[in-house]
């Protein structure tokens, strides 16, 4: 039996421990076959008194078997189907083997090796919080279709399975055993499998030990079934909340929510059937294909280290400098000192570092009040960051990174006087969002330990960051910033130098068809409603007047004076919107009293009245699905340019930067990806309509024709 090994004590009890071919157990080709002859042996045993499902990975079990389900299609669908059913059958078949089972946790049981755990009658877990259990099919388009949408809605109700099955919660075994997904945790990996004998030792006469919820004669689900007064009166809620949320672009949250229904209507094993045919119906589905790809596939890439340098030792920073105090500054230190590392905040001013480490003072003091962490480590948090207007304090930094104004002059200025504060081969990153890296490096005495290091806002809560290299930067340097970034949990992607990298050039694109369809007469609020319809956080006028337009407009003297306005492409009707705006009508973003929309002070928003004098044109008519096709369209254009020309290193790398940077929507799994799935020849013609109609800027980038003439997808 590959993979299962299979060992009987003196008591009667069979221990099963799972380890398979590869680093992790999962619902391989091999499992199932492995499985059913467990069963059989199991089912053949004389005198047996309970079993123990264990793992010799350092994961209980990871679940099913991505590849398979991303090769589901029209033609193999109903095999698909029977395979999910006949594993069920198995797991059917050890809840009735008439003897407790028991499964101990000693690592991640998340999805199918969650359902795998459910299929035991007890469940002990480890209670460390390397263990994780959940649901997390959601957010790869699925649904759990090993019993788990069922079971859950047995085990917990349909209220309380809501946040597991429909938003992916996980979580650790302390709190899988109040929510009545385990039965019991154990302090000791070493007590996990004994504890689990013993269990079996004290329920060996107890036909309920051995009984699941769902095959008692007169059990009820908690909270009731769909019948139940408060459940019925839930269910358009939920609903509504799921519409709402996913502007109907997710399709597993409603399926998930419409199986999970019918597991309080139907009898157990039709609900198994519903379950079965979810799932094979979202693995059809291209949103699930795409977040497959990106969110597992894409991602375990990059945070495996694809992109780091293979030769380099490990770069741990211990002391970092950050310049400048204020919304990035602090969120830089703050990060930082979350991970340990010691934090040098340094302003202009002493007052100006203090105020940007009192926002780390403010975030910590929320974290005890919720109860995530206590005094005494909020205390050692805060001790980790040295406010400062003193140069000195940052000799010895191994890595300081500038986070000050997009001004080409004045971050020269700022490296040639404290570069030499780093340590011996210590580490110069620029926070800059746009401004090439090459250029940046010129003032520097080192240009091969020079690199960028590009946060999002707010820091502490966006997962990514950009490194960009230079010309001259050294793999040592790239190393640095990639252990950086992975030290303070966050998720890096490198890309090459250009003005805008990757990400701010193509969320550009986002914020300028926007504006250009403004000025071709569309009203602001559907520019906005349609660019949300998309999948996107926000509309791009909303976006715009929150990054600023004042910051546009000076981001673009700068690029003047550089003598690279004309390289960010062809952006002069947004150039002349925003001069109209910031220059005549002093209307210069959400911080600066107002942009496109006005604010009050009460939260509400109005689009300011001049917007309509100035653009509006009530006989203007476009498509909706082309002003959809325009703010989308654009962005992966964008992203297309940046594989094509070298400044996207990986299609990986494009796919999360999306999606992580800029919040390209999630359905897509990230802009390159959304081509895959779209059809490149389907992509092709319609970024010919698109230019037909709108301009040449929506013509399909070269690299398009190529794969198309290859055969091939962006893999």
């Amino acid at each position: 039996m590959s993979g299962f090994n299979y060992e009987r004590d003196a008591n009667g009890v069979v221990t099963v421990t799972m380890d398979m071919d590869g680093p992790v157990n999962s619902m391989s080709e091999a499992f199932l076959p492995a499985l059913r002859d467990t069963v059989e042996k199991l089912e053949a045993e004389s005198d047996l008194t309970g079993v123990v499902l264990a793992s010799a990975k350092k994961t209980f079990f990871a679940g099913g078997d991505l590849n398979s389900l991303c090769q589901v299609t029209e033609e193999n669908a109903e095999t698909f189907f029977t395979e999910a059913q006949a594993i069920k059958a198995e797991f059917g078949r050890l809840e009735k083997l008439g003897k407790p089972t028991v499964a101990a946790i000693n690592g991640a049981a998340l999805g199918g090796g969650l359902e795998l755990a459910l299929a035991c009658h007890y469940r002990i877990a480890w209670d460390n919080k390397a263990v994780q259990l959940g649901f997390p099919e959601v957010t790869l388009g699925l649904l759990p279709g090993g019993g788990g949408v069922v079971k859950a809605i047995y085990l917990m109700g349909l209220m309380a399975s809501n946040e597991y099955l429909i938003e992916g919660k996980r979580v650790v075994p302390s709190k899988a055993k109040e929510a009545g997904l385990i039965n019991e945790t154990v302090d000791s990996l070493d007590d996990l499998i004994p504890r689990a004998k013993a269990w079996i030792a004290e329920n060996q006469d107890n036909e309920a030990a051995c009984t699941q919820p769902w095959d008692t004669k007169g059990y009820r689900i908690p909270g009731g079934n769909a019948n139940h007064p408060a459940v019925a009166q839930m269910l358009p809620v939920a609903s509504a909340m799921i519409a709402q949320k996913t502007r109907g672009l997710l399709p597993a949250p409603v399926k998930i929510l419409d199986v999970a229904v019918s597991a309080m209507r139907v009898d157990f094993e039709t609900a198994m059937r519903i379950e079965s045919r979810g799932l094979t119906e979202l693995a059809l589905t291209p949103v699930a294909k795409n977040m497959i790809n990106t969110f597992f596939f894409n991602l375990n890439q990059i945070n495996g280290g694809a992109s780091r340098p293979k030769d380099i030792e490990p770069q741990n920073t211990q002391k970092v400098g950050v310049l400048g105090a204020g919304m990035m500054g602090q969120g830089i230190a703050y990060v930082s000192a979350m991970a340990g590392i010691e934090v040098i905040l340094k302003d202009i001013s002493q007052e100006a570092a203090e105020k940007g480490k009192a926002y780390t003072e403010g975030l910590l003091k929320k974290r005890v009040e919720r109860g995530r962490m206590t005094e005494e480590k909020a205390q050692q948090v805060l001790d980790m960051i040295k406010p400062t207007a003193e140069n000195s304090d940052l000799n010895g930094c191994d890595l300081i990174i500038e986070a000050v104004f997009e001004n080409m002059a004045l971050k020269h200025d700022i490296t040639k006087e404290l570069e030499p504060c780093l340590a011996e081969g210590g580490v110069w990153g620029s926070n800059t969002s746009t401004l090439p890296i090459t250029q940046l490096a010129e003032a520097s005495a080192n240009a091969e330990n020079f690199i960028g290091i590009h946060f999002f806002s707010p820091v502490d809560k966006m997962p990514l960051v950009e490194i960009i290299m230079g010309e001259n930067t050294s793999d040592l340097a790239l190393a640095k910033a990639f252990d950086y970034t992975k030290q303070i949990r966050k998720t890096p992607i490198v890309v090459n130098d250009s003005l805008g990298f990757f990400t701010s050039r193509t969320f550009g694109t986002y914020l300028d068809e926007g504006v250009r369809l403004l000025t071709e007469g569309i009203h602001p609020i559907q520019i906005d409603n349609l660019g949300k319809a998309i999948g996107m956080p926000v509309g791009p006028l909303t976006v715009y007047d929150e990054v600023s337009l004042e910051l546009s407009r000076k981001a673009w003297a700068t690029w003047k004076d550089m003598g690279v306005l004309d390289n960010w492409g062809d952006g002069t009707v947004t150039r002349d919107v925003i001069d109209t705006m910031v220059g005549e009508h002093g209307r210069g973003g959400r911080h600066h009293g107002g942009g496109f929309y006005e604010y009050g002070e009460d939260g509400s928003k109005a689009i300011w009245p001049g917007l309509m004098d100035l653009y509006y044109n009530a006989d203007t008519s476009v498509a909706e699905d082309d002003i959809k096709d325009r703010l989308l369209f654009r962005q992966v254009i964008e992203a297309l340019k940046c594989l094509e020309t070298n400044v996207l290193r990986t299609v990986a790398d494009g796919n999360i930067g999306s999606i992580m940077g800029i919040g390209a929507p999630a359905w897509t799994g990230g802009l390159i990806q959304f081509v895959n799935t779209y059809g490149l020849e389907r992509f092709s013609a319609r970024c010919a309509e698109l230019a037909s109609q709108y301009g040449d800027r929506f013509d399909a980038p070269a690299i398009v024709g190529e794969k198309i003439a290859a055969g091939e997808n962006f893999a």
